[in-house]
């Protein structure tokens, strides 16, 4: 049932929608995931030594070119489904930061270098398949995640992206002026914006309010770097840019248009690369059932159909294997757009569809990507921390969508205590070895599922 407020086309994923309608609210998407999409390739071409300042720097550009360019074809594909390929879900893909560890792993056991980046393509290749077979069978599988177990794994993504959007609202943990009053101010004013339109306002203007209140963030910025100081003084006596700082020459420096190329580097089959990134598919698997089941809960108000988890799961693998080819990290389901859709309620798949096409327009016309590229982490901050905290209450609702038993408190309480623990203070599992390390350690999502699920079946049910 969906909210009796909601009755426009906007809030239907079939409904009919003008352009002049869907444009923004697809452009507001691709906003909020746009520097997440590039940042794998980012820290991963940098372990392998092909980043910029190397020889390999035109290599890195086009795995660049070619992540906006995937994002968009893959969300398509989970939008409106290739046979069984696609969910029909209000899902945006994009580049996953989850396998930014085990790739860092294989670079390093590798020595890195253009022939590791060449291994994670080919372990990406095999996993996106291997991936898209577990999608066809998530229908016996189903039983293994009922709402307590899936609404664990949501509330667990929110719990891992929240630090990331607080992380951008002071400037980026990177950035050495990281909660500058400059950017926390800058944040605040973007998500005050976004807080003011979506409940002060109706119709278009409520429903665009992250794209309008990140609009306000670049406006305001540029008008800040005219009254104040840009550049700062850092603690060995260097010079710095400040954060918040619009880099326009980036955009005046990048080219107009470029064709993608079809497998950049050279795809390598090796078992060194291929065993830990096959673990992380099947966590994948699992965080995608999770990203469905939230964004069908918070924007559409019911559970997701064992079709559409098939075909999203699907989806995931066929879309992974297609990025490899093109020498891009997997794709996977976008947790800051499933915050951005359960906080909007807005599910029309010809609104995601704009946005896809613009991730494909960004691919092929690099000035475009160079505009959003330069938003400063604290403007993308203010919009993340509320859509983020979003996810946290759809993983609530769908735990509570029916009444708690004793048992259902027991699984949720010892997944997030202990599984989201591990995962979120990995320091703990220090002497362990780097696999186990790798699979349990970082964002807590993964540890939170597998206790979640374990439980779920070792524990015995209530009678009724």
């Amino acid at each position: 049932m969906n909210h009796l407020e909601n009755k426009g086309p906007e809030y239907d994923f079939y409904g009919k929608l003008s352009l002049k309608k869907a444009i923004p609210l697809g452009l507001q998407h691709v906003l909020a995931m746009f520097v997440g999409n590039l940042t794998p390739i980012l820290i991963i071409t940098g372990a392998c030594g092909i980043g910029s300042g190397t020889e390999f720097a035109d290599v890195q550009i086009a795995l660049l070119q070619n992540a906006m360019l995937i994002a968009g074809i893959v969300t398509l594909i989970q939008l409106f489904a290739i046979g069984p390929v696609g969910g029909k879900v209000p899902i945006i893909m994009g580049t996953s930061s989850g396998f930014i560890g085990v790739c860092n792993s294989v670079a390093s056991v590798m020595g890195g270098g253009v022939l590791a980046y060449g291994a994670i393509m080919g372990a990406s290749l095999i996993g996106g398949l291997f991936e898209s077979v577990l999608g066809f069978m998530i229908k016996p599988l189903r039983k293994f995640f009922p709402p307590v177990v899936t609404g664990t794994v949501v509330l667990s993504i929110g719990l891992s992206l929240i630090s990331v959007g607080v992380g951008s609202f002071g400037g980026g943990s990177a950035a050495k002026d990281y909660g500058s009053l400059e950017n926390l101010i800058l944040g605040a004013i973007v998500l005050i914006v976004i807080i003011a339109l979506k409940h002060g306002t109706k119709g278009m203007t409520s429903a665009s309010s992250v794209l309008i209140g990140i609009i306000v963030g670049y406006v305001v910025a540029a008008i800040m770097a005219a009254v104040l100081p840009t550049t700062g003084i850092d603690a060995e006596g260097v010079e710095y840019t400040k954060a918040w700082v619009l880099n326009w020459s980036k955009v005046a420096d990048a080219s107009w248009f470029a064709v993608p190329k079809l497998m950049p580097v050279k795809i390598i089959f090796d078992v060194r690369a291929i065993l830990p990134v096959l673990i992380m598919f099947v966590v994948t698997a699992v965080e995608t059932v999770g990203d469905i089941s939230g964004v069908i809960e918070g924007g559409m108000d019911r559970e997701a159909t064992d079709t559409e988890l098939s075909g999203g799961v699907v989806c995931d693998g066929i879309g992974s294997s297609l990025a490899a080819l093109f020498g891009v990290l997997p794709n996977t389901s976008f947790s800051q757009n499933v915050g951005l859709v359960t906080m909007t309620k807005i599910v029309n798949r010809i609104a995601l569809a704009t946005g896809a096409v613009f991730l494909i327009l960004c691919g092929l016309f690099p000035k475009l990507s160079a505009l959003i590229s330069i938003m400063p982490q604290s403007v993308l901050g203010g919009a993340a921390v509320m859509m983020f905290s979003s996810i946290v209450v759809s993983g609530i609702q769908l735990i509570t969508r029916e009444k708690m038993t004793a048992r259902d408190i027991t699984i949720v309480s010892v997944a997030l205590g202990l599984g989201y623990g591990f995962g979120s203070n990995s320091g703990v599992l220090a002497g362990l070895p780097q696999s186990v390390q790798l699979i349990f350690g970082g964002s807590g999502i993964v540890p939170a599922a597998l206790v979640a699920m374990v439980l779920n079946i070792v524990l015995p049910k209530e009678e009724a």
